[in-house]
């Protein structure tokens, strides 16, 4: 897709977005990719669903949250409907219990697009959120609008998955992340949201961002501070700070070899050196061992990893502002990331 016309698709969500106004009395969390199936082979939502379940339950529901699904909780690509309706009462009844009290947003992505032609469905779908706050615009979408393809030829990606895929056996939900057509929908997104001047909260590419910030990004940086820092240190600050970057070295090799090739950051989105924070992502309710979300809570936004108690990798151990845990559960609740949304709207407005 060129540029000029998701830019012509981006006007039309921003214009026809379901519309709210975000106070700050603000909780909303936006988790994205859930990608539900019947609970057999190719249900890639099954290793995680009592996490979920419990952050859901014990958590944002229980303590006021606005829940926005952005995209992808249906995987109708392999399943359907009515399977992973049978499959999940628990997660769907959670997910009425936020509907019930007005606290539900669910918008479409490209695996459950097929539900737009159930007019009668239980969860109403949108196609975006707009939030207006007093100094800017968050528009939430997933994420699928930036490419032609999921646009006009969405039935042909089903047709593959449901009639090849499936029967060979071809996993076909998480092995595209890193790949250069979902980076690239990152990067039309970022150039687009800068351009209109609104923040925007996607999914699709599974992979979380913060401010426009990959994990690469954070990392490298992190390193980066920790050896101005450790040149400076003595005693037991060198060798505390020597174990730091040890474990964000461990985890940066840990990435990929072909997204340290790319080196996933700023420089791909444009040329420019300064990095506009317009873009986040919620990254997946699938990945193993855990699910990130995005937060918003009052005049801050954060992004947050949930997991059982004590299955977190080093990395997030060290690199978490704050960690909770729901009483009486055993899930972990880490916030990675953190800035106030004043921040971020002046950001976007004096640097775009």
């Amino acid at each position: 897709m060129k540029l000029h016309e998701f830019l012509a698709t981006m006007r039309t969500l921003v214009d026809e977005a379901r519309t709210e106004k975000l106070t700050a009395e603000s909780r909303i969390v936006f988790l994205s990719d859930l990608h539900l199936g019947n609970r057999f082979r190719g249900d890639d939502f099954r290793k995680n669903e009592d996490l979920v379940k419990g952050a859901l339950s014990s958590f944002y529901l229980s303590h006021g949250w606005k829940l926005v699904l952005n995209g992808d909780v249906e995987e109708l690509h392999k399943f359907k409907y009515h399977a992973i309706r049978e499959a999940y009462p628990e997660l769907y009844s959670i997910f009425g219990s936020f509907r019930d009290g007005g606290r539900l947003v669910k918008l479409v992505g490209n695996h459950d697009l097929a539900l737009l032609a159930h007019e009668d469905g239980e969860f109403p779908l949108e196609q975006a959120l707009r939030l207006d706050a007093e100094t800017g615009t968050i528009l939430a979408f997933h994420g699928h609008q930036s490419h032609r393809f999921f646009m006009k030829y969405n039935f042909v990606s089903d047709f593959i998955i449901h009639y090849i895929a499936n029967p060979l056996r071809i996993p076909s939900v998480g092995k595209p992340v890193t790949s250069r057509r979902r980076y690239n929908a990152e990067r039309r997104i970022y150039r687009v949201s800068k351009e209109l001047g609104v923040v925007t909260i996607a999914g699709h590419t599974h992979r979380p961002l913060f401010e426009s910030c990959s994990k690469y990004d954070s990392l490298r940086w992190n390193i980066e501070s920790a050896l101005r820092q450790y040149t400076l240190a003595v005693g037991g600050e060198r060798e505390r700070i020597e174990s730091m970057i040890g474990i964000y070295v461990q985890e940066f090799n840990r990435l990929s070899r072909k997204e340290r090739r790319r080196k996933l950051s700023r420089n791909l989105y444009e040329r420019d050196d300064i990095r506009v924070p317009c873009l986040f992502n919620s990254g997946c309710a699938i990945s193993r061992g855990g699910f990130t979300a995005i937060e918003i809570e009052g005049p801050d936004i954060s992004l947050v990893y949930w997991t059982r108690e004590g299955n977190a990798r080093p990395y997030i151990e060290r690199e978490a502002l704050f960690r909770d845990r729901p009483e009486g559960t055993p899930w972990q609740r880490y916030t990675i990331a953190r800035d106030s949304l004043e921040y971020v709207f002046a950001r976007l407005k004096l640097l775009a």
